[in-house]
């Protein structure tokens, strides 16, 4: 928590990676705490994936610095920021660098898995809040990339957590296309989408429902726990009268205001399959 802070608080580009490198460290040997060989496997698919991503960081800011003599967040140069945007978005795992994201998510415990994809998002989100001028184009493409993908590629799985990765994966181009409309919308966004991921992973967590088979045998256990379930899981997938649904009627509400119909329609299609 303290490096997530870090970022969120820093105005500093060299502040703000430490506190990234921080973030990923601290999740390190959570994530290796089974000692197990997917667990290994997981942990060093993901460290490597975030220094990358940080070091792409790093490198944007030193440019930036020399450039312009500065070392703020909030006015880099164009290529800084598209730099630090791509980096940002490897970090959290939205399309086309999202394929790390479901194999970390399923060699975790569940635990591990629920903070993977929720404390985790913030410090790199964080940094696209702070930047005054991102790439609009940037984050509207592959907001729709992730939006398409998270949904169809969750359609073939029968593991729970990388159900939940896809979801996450479909959640976070939504969240990038608020982004680009209003920060205020990405927040909403990003709230709503954290307190249904929490509850959903509490739920499969309580009755260790690691594959969707285990979801037919609780049932006999206790059936008002599976239909909450089933709740939350149709509120994370945007079933109209949920409240999942709320964030993405004001982003699709914001989409046809601006002239961007064709876009807002591709999206509405997009989360179809994430149900």
């Amino acid at each position: 928590s303290t490096s997530t802070v870090l970022t969120m608080t820093s105005h500093h580009w060299l502040l703000a990676w430490l506190g990234l490198e921080l973030n990923t460290l601290s999740i390190l040997p959570i994530t290796m705490k089974l000692h197990h060989p997917r667990a290994t496997e997981a942990t060093m698919k993901y460290f490597l994936v975030q220094a990358l991503a940080a070091s792409l960081i790093l490198f944007a800011g030193t440019l930036n610095a020399w450039q312009t003599g500065l070392w703020t967040i909030t006015n880099p140069g164009p290529t800084t920021t598209a730099i630090i945007t791509m980096a940002v978005l490897m970090k959290l795992g939205a399309a086309p660098t999202h394929l790390w994201y479901p194999d970390v998510l399923q060699g975790t415990t569940l635990n591990t898995a629920l903070l993977v994809s929720t404390w985790q998002k913030l410090a790199p989100l964080a940094l696209l809040y702070m930047m005054t001028n991102p790439p609009t184009d940037l984050l509207l493409l592959t907001g729709l990339l992730s939006a398409l993908l998270g949904g169809w590629a969750g359609l073939n799985q029968t593991q729970t957590r990388k159900i939940m990765a896809h979801s996450s994966i479909a959640h976070m181009g939504w969240m990038l296309i608020a982004l680009t409309t209003s920060p205020q919308l990405a927040t909403l966004t990003l709230m709503t989408y954290m307190i249904m991921t929490t509850a959903m992973f509490s739920a499969l967590n309580n009755n260790a429902t690691k594959t969707i088979s285990d979801l037919g045998t609780t049932w006999s256990m206790s059936p008002t726990t599976m239909t909450l379930t089933l709740l939350t899981l149709t509120s994370l997938g945007g079933l109209p009268p949920l409240t999942g649904f709320m964030p993405k009627l004001l982003i699709l509400n914001e989409l046809t205001m601006k002239p961007l119909l064709p876009m807002a329609t591709t999206l509405a299609l997009a989360s179809l399959p994430s149900l």
